[in-house]
């Protein structure tokens, strides 16, 4: 790993120069992060977890026809994935009330929303990653309208697969993140894709019947078993080896 050329690190995964142009390799971490990286620790094993859910919830969506820069997973920790251009602007989807929706209106955490509410935050840990409109990302050069025209079907899409796909297997889908990227052709033509990762990491994923937390918010709300939790969203997903 050390002999590998490192292009960026994130809080969770870091990438690597990909044996081919155009490709990177995505290495999960066991770190764990929240409120814009003010509470940090380490929770064994969730990488390995996260990569093997991510890994099959891409795959499904790719058997859908929904561009992803998934290509495949190396190893227990490691993926190869296209080199995309990440547009700054993080898509949550919300379709019950969930953490800071549910502060802002007073409303009771999993009441379910009237409709799936989208909302667009700005990727920046320096500002608190700022909820904004369409305006902004518009004004501010951030994404195209085409881009947010894109990025908004692919996220509804998205979206009515994962709550049909989850619910199969007792979960409940509050809300997620999505990160978008430009993918760009040889012959320059760009499309949207799906990239990072989809995982307990940006995911609520409740049980179904009884609304016990499968997802980050365990470790956000120090409600323990983190790990047991990913492990259960792995397992009924059948990707738990």
């Amino acid at each position: 790993m050390a002999r590998r050329r490192r292009i960026y690190e994130g809080k969770a995964k870091i990438l690597y120069e990909g044996p081919e142009p155009g490709t990177l390799i995505q290495y999960f971490k066991d770190d764990a992060s929240a409120f814009n990286n003010q509470k940090r620790g380490v929770i064994e094993g969730k990488g390995v977890l996260n990569n093997r859910i991510s890994e099959y919830l891409m795959s499904r969506l790719a058997e859908i026809g929904v561009p992803t820069h998934f290509v495949r997973r190396l190893n227990m920790r490691e993926q190869l994935v296209r080199e995309v251009e990440i547009i700054p602007i993080e898509v949550v989807i919300r379709n019950h009330a969930a953490g800071s929706i549910a502060k802002r209106f007073k409303i009771e955490e999993g009441t379910p929303l009237p409709r799936s509410i989208v909302e667009y935050y700005y990727k920046s840990d320096e500002l608190g990653d700022p909820m904004v409109s369409e305006e902004h990302i518009t004004a501010f050069g951030w994404a195209t309208t085409q881009d947010l025209d894109d990025m908004l079907s692919l996220g509804l899409r998205v979206n009515d697969f994962l709550i049909g796909l989850l619910l199969g297997v007792g979960l409940k889908l509050v809300d997620f993140k999505l990160e978008f990227g430009r993918l760009y052709t040889e012959n320059d033509e760009m499309r949207i894709v799906i990239a990072d990762e989809i995982s307990p990491d940006n995911c609520r994923l409740w049980d179904a019947r009884t609304n016990e937390r499968l997802d980050k918010d365990r470790f956000r709300e120090d409600l323990g078993n983190v790990k047991e939790a990913y492990q259960e969203v792995a397992r009924r997903l059948g990707v738990l080896t």
